[in-house]
């Protein structure tokens, strides 16, 4: 799998964008465009059917050497495979999330990653002292994808990528537009969702945009 300190580009496969009968092709695209890691993403799903998301695209991310990140469901990593899960504010503290994402393979514990979205320095601190393995830092623009979610900008994005001793990920209304004046607040890594599934060709986004990241890195 890609070292996770090394990861520019997180894609997320978000069934609000994607119909499930197009799940293999869109992740297909992803990877081919160079996406570090992948989260799938399907809200309002039950368990049964996120499960059933899962195990359709586990083995394309896992010949492309991607992690395979559930979103809110760290109980069904174990059962799927997947690498790590995701967490919201209000779901799931980091520890707990592990415990339920852990799973053993050849008599040995297999840790998770474990990711938690974070919306001030103050939430992107606790987060890393808790012991997550990366952040997601936003919504730093408006955006469909996190209805309801006030924007906070792009002031504090160098505080927190100053301070930080694991991965952030700004997420929350980037597109190729604006990325430059993310990179410039002080962003190394972000997450595309909307601009990028909407896209005529999404794996030529994806590579033109971790071109962008890379050449900033």
């Amino acid at each position: 799998m890609k070292p996770l300190d090394e990861a520019l580009l997180y894609g997320i496969l978000d069934l609000g964008y994607v119909d499930p009968s197009d799940l293999e092709r869109v992740t297909a695209a992803l990877l081919d465009g160079g996406v570090d890691i992948l989260q799938l993403r399907a809200k309002g799903a039950d368990e049964e059917l996120i499960e059933a998301y899962a195990r359709r695209v586990i083995g394309l991310t896992e010949a492309a050497g991607v992690p395979l990140i559930l979103n809110d469901h760290p109980q069904l990593v174990p059962s799927i495979g997947a690498q790590g899960a995701h967490v919201g504010q209000e779901d799931f503290s980091v520890d707990d999330a592990r415990w339920r994402a852990g799973r053993a393979l050849a008599g040995e514990v297999v840790l998770p990653i474990i990711g938690k979205s974070t919306h001030s320095v103050q939430q992107a601190a606790a987060a890393m002292e808790a012991g997550a393995d990366y952040i997601g830092f936003g919504p730093l623009y408006a955006t469909p994808t996190k209805p309801g979610k006030a924007a906070i900008g792009l002031q504090e994005i160098a505080q927190v990528q100053a301070a930080a001793t694991k991965p952030v990920f700004c997420i929350g209304g980037i597109k190729r537009e604006n990325l430059e004046a993310v990179l410039d607040a002080g962003a190394k890594r972000v997450v595309i969702v909307s601009q990028m599934l909407g896209s005529v060709d999404i794996a030529r986004y994806a590579s033109e945009v971790r071109a962008i990241l890379a050449a900033r890195r």
